[in-house]
């Protein structure tokens, strides 16, 4: 089995703009300045948080958060999973 690359060891969720924020390490007002260009990508967000769909995107643009990137230490196990068929 390969490695899994940054991408996809990523804890890929709802974030609101804050928690993004704060997972650059920067303010609220420079995150808002950074996702501008970005705005007809990303789209409209609807309610409190960004989907899954548009972080996606954030982090395309933008880069991964520093420390961001999980080690395989991190991941769940999955050795172990029940099989509910088979």
């Amino acid at each position: 089995m390969s490695k899994p690359t940054p991408e996809e060891m990523v804890l890929l969720k709802p974030y609101s703009k804050q928690e993004l924020a704060d997972l650059y390490g920067i303010g609220i007002k420079t995150f808002k300045k950074w996702l501008q260009p970005f705005e007809e990508e990303i789209g409209y967000q609807c309610g409190r948080y960004y989907t899954v769909r548009q972080v996606k995107i954030i982090f395309k643009r933008l880069g991964l958060p520093p420390h961001f990137i999980r080690s395989p230490a991190h991941l769940p196990d999955t050795s172990q999973e029940h099989r509910a068929f088979g």
